[in-house]
């Protein structure tokens, strides 16, 4: 959600990173978000969970990447 929502902002993704446990916006702005950018239209409850859980692990292996860490790759790779 907060990836999303910054996305949605403008803001530059490259340099935020998830911290546990904490908290923004409410439960109904996190699932209009959600549906916003899932991709269908009138998903299930499933789809919506396996959109999250898939872009959860994707945001989880690029934040562990060495490759996607700004103060290592530097500008080499704006905006990948």
């Amino acid at each position: 959600f907060q990836y999303l929502k910054r996305f949605d902002q403008g803001y530059n993704l490259d340099t935020f990173c998830y911290r546990a446990g904490s908290v923004e916006g409410s439960p109904v702005e996190c699932l209009q978000r959600f549906l916003l950018h899932c991709g269908i239209m009138d998903p299930s409850w499933a789809e919506l969970r396996n959109f999250t859980w898939f872009l959860n692990i994707q945001l989880r292996d690029c934040e562990a990447s060495v490759f996607c860490n700004p103060d290592f790759v530097q500008d080499t790779l704006q905006g990948f």
